[in-house]
């Protein structure tokens, strides 16, 4: 085991539960859970600027991390709430089936395409942000996504102009 190796372990077997705890005072277990391990990632890849003590520092680490979170989730809240405003009242099994076939088709695209549709459609973020986290320029974000976009019309059998009025 290498120094950095024994650095995180004693960390980890120091601060785990106090990590886990503070977590679970904000959040349900499996959740908690989560956060309390991508906290410690975030301490390994950063293991040389974890401050002494430790503990302040990964209880900040894991309050952004359920800051991040909660913010993902109610992007997510909201998007569905504006799905079912401009959603007319149909017949459900309608609503099922047209679900699904835009489920179906998100999944038969590309990684990168799926994931330009779901940052920019899902959570909202703008090309900017979204650049940031696709890795690219926002320009290259901006014809990833409008290319994503015509691929998933097309694989619903919208047209682009259809499909890009809609979102």
């Amino acid at each position: 085991m290498d120094d950095s190796e024994a650095q995180l372990t004693a960390l980890y077997t120091r601060h785990y539960r106090s990590v886990l705890s503070y977590v679970l005072l904000r959040a349900e277990q499996q959740t908690a859970e989560d956060i309390a391990s991508e906290t410690f990632l975030i301490a390994w890849r950063k293991l040389d600027r974890v401050p002494e003590p430790p503990l302040p520092w990964l209880l900040g680490v894991a309050r952004n991390l359920l800051r991040t979170q909660r913010r993902s989730r109610l992007r997510g809240q909201t998007l569905m709430e504006r799905l079912a405003e401009l959603a007319p009242a149909e017949d459900v099994a309608h609503q099922v089936a047209e679900r699904q076939a835009a489920l179906n088709a998100l999944a038969g695209l590309s990684e990168r395409d799926a994931e330009a549709v779901l940052l920019a459609s899902w959570y909202g973020l703008s090309p900017a942000e979204a650049a940031k986290i696709a890795g690219c320029s926002a320009r290259t974000f901006n014809v990833r996504l409008h290319r994503a976009r015509r691929r998933l019309a097309n694989a619903l059998g919208l047209t682009a102009l259809t499909f890009q009025e809609q979102s």
